[in-house]
């Protein structure tokens, strides 16, 4: 049986109905450029033709800047196969899509230490 929010996509004893290849029909390679810190926005622009339902379900997830690595982990898709329908997105005008900025060296020893210290603390 599906659990409760999951919809007809999934399944708890069998996983994922719709295998990741389907969803992207099949392609490995987004079109535009994205790092999994990359943060994408919804433009207000309504998509025209038909787009999946991942492809909305990213969409409204992305009403607030997020970054491709919160969608594809709210999505339960892997991440090659979520650029690719953030891409599709960028592609027809709905999303937005801006590099990710670091303020600090990213392989600082401290600022390491505070997100490991972080971790500790929700857990």
């Amino acid at each position: 049986m599906a659990a409760a929010g999951d919809g007809p996509w999934l399944d708890g004893a069998a996983g994922r109905l719709v295998r990741p290849y389907q969803v992207s029909n099949g392609r490995t390679r987004p079109s535009t450029a994205l790092d999994l810190l990359s943060h994408v926005m919804a433009t207000g622009v309504t998509p025209l033709g038909y787009l999946g339902p991942e492809h909305t379900q990213a969409l409204e997830l992305c009403r607030d800047p997020v970054s491709v690595a919160e969608v594809a982990a709210h999505l339960k898709l892997p991440a090659a196969v979520t650029k690719v329908l953030l891409s599709d997105l960028v592609d027809c005008g709905a999303l937005t899509t801006k590099p990710p900025t670091f303020h600090h060296n990213p392989t600082d020893r401290s600022l390491l230490e505070a997100v490991l210290d972080g971790l500790r603390r929700q857990l």
